[in-house]
């Protein structure tokens, strides 16, 4: 298959985007960019790295950053954890590695949220070990040049196709032929209607040979979808509000108003008035409801509504803290209230 990795490193140096990240080998900004890059499309992920590389030059910046100042700058890129990660292992690397990357895949597994493709991509890129790094548009890729019919959703595929591929992978620039295969899986090779016509490879592969190439990979595994209905209470209290900051899920560190997760249904204007009651606010003055709003994660869907109303007292409490409404855009917020908040 040398004739297969000359074609492909041939039309990468031809065709690649032109990335920041690319024309480094600094392993802070390699790996800044694959955690921001992860589940995200280049597109949406380049003004957020963008703007992390602006505030935090070098990883020491973001290690000594506030995590609420991490949350702001990641507000709307979804997955939360990545970014708390993020900063977590920031603080890592300059307590416990002196400022320094490990420059080993065994080793860059070790830090939090570096998982064996994250590992693989820095040790290949920046450190120059031939080890291949197995994302989606790799597993994709592989499974239609070799026909690969087993489902790319179990660990057993995965761990054939890494064999598959350390086979191939160049010993003189690992990095430069893993970044030549995501982006043929990215530009060429993608989910639906492979540009198969430009390939570069297309000679070498079984999967358009036998003309089922739309039709792999194979998955079985699938993400149950949860509904769920979000009814937010925002007071007003001469201009103040409360919001409180939440320590679990997904929006762990992010802030948001009183919320009621109810169970079927939105709540009604009468139930709304009863728990505002309820929790001593006062009967609601200008008692106003929003539209329904709909919000799409990868595992639930979300129907909510946001109750705004004057009142005549807010309670202080450790869990909540009162703010002025013009504030709000100054905590880190899920773009659910994000959204919400711009139509105002």
């Amino acid at each position: 298959m040398i004739d297969f990795t000359y074609k492909l490193l041939i039309w990468y140096e031809e065709n690649k985007r032109s990335l920041p990240w690319r024309k480094t080998s600094d392993a802070y900004k390699v790996w800044l960019s694959e955690i921001i890059m992860q589940q995200t499309r280049i597109e949406q992920g380049l003004p957020y790295y963008l703007k992390f590389i602006d505030a935090f030059p070098q990883i020491k910046y973001l290690a000594e950053a506030d995590e609420q100042q991490v949350l702001k700058l990641w507000e709307g890129l979804g997955y939360y954890s990545r970014a708390r990660n993020l900063h977590k292992t920031a603080q890592i690397i300059i307590e416990q590695y002196n400022s320094k990357f490990p420059d080993s895949y065994t080793e860059l597994l070790k830090l939090k949220g570096v998982g064996p493709y994250t590992a693989a991509a820095i040790a290949s890129i920046v450190f120059n070990e031939p080890i291949a790094a197995i994302d989606g548009n790799v597993l994709r890729v592989v499974s239609r040049l070799f026909l690969i019919e087993e489902p790319v959703d179990r660990s057993s595929t995965v761990n054939s196709i890494r064999s598959i591929l350390q086979e191939f992978i160049t010993k003189e620039d690992p990095g430069t032929f893993n970044q030549a295969m995501m982006e043929l899986g990215a530009l060429i090779c993608t989910p639906k209607k492979p540009n198969c016509d430009a390939c570069p490879v297309s000679v070498h592969c079984l999967g358009f040979e036998n003309g089922v190439q739309d039709k792999l990979p194979v998955k079985v595994g699938k993400i149950k979808v949860k509904q769920e209905y979000f009814n937010y209470l925002i007071p007003d209290l001469d201009g103040k509000t409360e919001i409180s900051k939440r320590n679990s899920g997904i929006w762990t560190g992010l802030y948001q108003f009183p919320l009621i997760v109810s169970k079927d249904r939105l709540l009604d204007v009468d139930e709304i008035e009863a728990i505002i009651e309820e929790r001593g606010y006062g009967p609601p003055i200008n008692l106003i409801s929003s539209p329904i709003i709909k919000h799409v994660l990868t595992h639930k869907k979300i129907k909510a509504c946001f109750w705004s109303f004057e009142t005549i007292s807010i309670n202080d409490n450790k869990e909540s803290i009162i703010i002025k409404k013009s504030d709000l855009v100054k905590y880190p917020l899920p773009q659910l209230l994000v959204n919400f908040i711009k139509s105002m």
